[in-house]
């Protein structure tokens, strides 16, 4: 008996692929085979009171399917798929895969089919016996060889076998953690459409494959060069002539360097992307004649770190006429190297930390695009500036919020897990940037950073006038101790009145006295909040937490007579809670008072603030 068909027709009234939307033959029919029209019917719009009918019942029939999805009460699951990232597995029906892919068909049955990985995969992952449940357990790495489909896309791909429905992806999924994002082609959003095509194409669902090759075009000439790569892949991959062809011509035009190339690409696509780079040099200025001699010795100097061997690039470093920095070799570790590679490197101090690569980046870019914290951390105790700017005007912390999916940078670690690698990445390089945020020649006359400057400030003024809301006289002495109280505050920004906009500048000011004042101000602010840190840790937890939690509304819940009388309850409750949390957090500094003997010494010690000064 052969495998029913999974193809579906679209309809192009729907932003859903719906069964009940579109004829589906119940007949069986040879993988790849598809379903046949019902006479009579135009879609399952036209077709007359029958045709009308018959889609209530498919539409009632992919809710009902649904259910077995949804509610708890109806599992009769019979198998399990195991994902790579460690969490629960992931429950299926093997009837239905079986009868709506071609792949699962196979596999189920144990048949070889195309892959001879099946049978491997059921023995693999519980071979039918399925340790301590009974059940088969499949392992996603080994249903997929050739790419990751990880837990969010297969389950929206299971879905949309048991329903004939795509809904828009979840928007944590495909967001990435820049607020200044427009989301539309980040990197979060393509690494889902990618990994939906892996198992669309692995699974043998060609009406998906056809949705999200569209997806995929559309994204090519959106996005980043280097975010084409993926998009790259999964082509060669499945087969993607179109998708293909389209990201060759992308990244030929783009300055994605050979190394890049090699390393991200097979090697076939990276041949033929230097061969039409040969063939067509850039129109913009004279094209860069190779030095064979010198890509040689760049090429054993990657080779030998790509070995763990800094010995060795030692040796060669004194053999032959070349420096670190002339093979790029810090900006080759952060980027493919271990990290005691890097820290190897770092120590011999013969590489510039800050010296920027064609393509403008540093190594605490390429750093950040890896997202490894101790590289970063590694870079950063040596020298490396947080604040330097690519050429196109980011920053490495911006580098790591569009490579970060939003859910990931939200998802709270419980005690005892991993930490957060994404998150954390983020958080080292932002402590570092309101730690030195003026760092650099770029600090002076860079607009951009000039934003980013405004923007820390921002971020240490309402930071400081939650410390003066809640605790006003040490607050006072801390700003005295920093000389914060003696320069000129640079917006109005308080917890009682919080806009995050800054004041009216001097328009007669020149940008180097603007830049002096405002790195006086920041400096200032800082140290507050170090003082702050110092002698109140708890305390500085939860101005942190209040501060990252309020932020984005505009401190709402400080201005208490806005809003309805109902609003006003709920924030005046809210407010509450945040005063117990500062007078626990208070209570446990003060339990020893040598730990703000210094600040109290000049003061007398004010409790948290209770009632509102509004």
């Amino acid at each position: 008996m052969d495998p029913p068909s999974s193809s579906i027709t679209f309809a192009s009234s729907s932003s859903y692929l719906s069964n009940g939307s579109s004829p589906c033959s119940l007949a069986a029919l040879p993988p790849g085979a598809l379903a046949p029209t019902l006479p009579g019917a135009e879609g399952w719009g036209g077709g007359g009171a029958s045709g009308s009918v018959e889609g209530v019942s498919l539409a009632r029939l992919s809710n009902n399917l649904e259910r077995l999805l949804l509610d708890p009460d109806l599992d009769c699951s019979d198998a399990d798929v195991d994902m790579a990232d460690g969490g629960p597995p992931i429950p299926v029906h093997r009837c239905i895969l079986a009868a709506r892919s071609p792949f699962f068909y196979n596999l189920v049955r144990g048949s070889r089919g195309d892959g001879l990985h099946l049978s491997a995969s059921v023995a693999g992952g519980g071979g039918g016996g399925g340790e301590g449940t009974g059940r088969p357990q499949y392992k996603m790495e080994e249903l997929v060889p050739g790419g990751r489909v990880g837990r969010e896309a297969f389950l929206e791909f299971r879905r949309y076998l048991y329903t004939g429905k795509l809904r828009p992806a979840p928007h944590d999924v495909v967001s990435c953690a820049d607020h200044a994002c427009p989301h539309d082609s980040c990197p979060p959003a393509i690494g889902f459409a990618v990994e939906l095509m892996y198992a669309a194409w692995t699974f043998k669902i060609s009406d998906l494959v056809a949705v999200f090759q569209r997806r995929l075009l559309n994204f090519v000439d959106k996005t980043l060069a280097e975010d084409v790569l993926p998009i790259l892949q999964v082509a060669f991959h499945s087969e993607l002539s179109e998708v293909l062809k389209k990201c060759v011509q992308r990244i030929t035009r783009s300055d994605l360097d050979s190394i890049s190339l090699d390393k991200e690409l097979p090697p076939e696509v990276a041949d033929e992307i230097k061969k039409i780079r040969e063939k067509s040099p850039p129109d913009d200025g004279d094209p860069i004649i190779p030095d064979p001699v010198h890509e040689k010795r760049v090429r054993r100097i990657h080779r030998a770190l790509d070995s763990d061997d800094v010995e060795l690039v030692k040796l060669l470093l004194n053999e032959s006429e070349i420096t670190l920095d002339d093979a790029n070799a810090l900006h080759y570790a952060a980027a493919y190297c271990d990290s005691k590679v890097v820290s190897e490197l770092l120590d011999m101090e013969l590489a510039s930390l800050n010296l920027k690569n064609r393509r403008g980046y540093t190594s605490l870019h390429l750093a950040a695009m890896r997202r490894e914290p101790a590289i970063i951390m590694r870079l950063l105790s040596k020298g490396a500036v947080a604040s330097q700017l690519t050429n196109d005007g980011r920053l490495a912390s911006n580098i790591c919020r569009r490579l970060t999916r939003l859910k990931d940078y939200n998802t709270k670690m419980e005690q005892g897990q991993e930490s957060n690698k994404d998150r954390m990445c983020i958080e080292i390089l932002e402590r570092e940037m309101m730690r030195n945020p003026m760092i650099g020649e770029d600090s002076v006359t860079s607009p951009l950073l000039a934003d980013d400057l405004q923007m820390k400030l921002a971020y240490l003024e309402n930071r400081v006038s939650l410390a003066r809301f809640f605790f006003p006289a040490e607050a006072k002495v801390a700003m005295h101790i920093a000389q914060a109280d003696i320069t000129p505050e640079v917006g109005r920004v308080s917890a009682a009145s919080t806009s995050g906009k800054l004041k009216e500048v001097d328009l007669n000011e020149t940008p180097v006295i603007q830049n002096k004042r405002l790195r006086s101000r920041a400096e200032a602010l800082m140290k507050t909040v170090e003082l702050g840190r110092r002698y109140f840790p708890n305390c500085s937890q939860v101005l942190d937490k209040i501060l990252e939690d309020n932020m984005s509304d505009g401190f709402d819940v400080f201005h208490q007579q806005n809003g309805t009388p109902d609003e006003q309850k709920v924030k005046k409750m809210r407010l509450g809670e945040l005063k117990e949390d500062v007078r626990k957090a208070y209570s446990k500094d003060t339990a020893d008072n040598s730990v703000y003997s210094v600040l109290s010494s000049n003061s007398s010690t004010s409790p948290p603030q209770t009632a509102s000064k509004k």
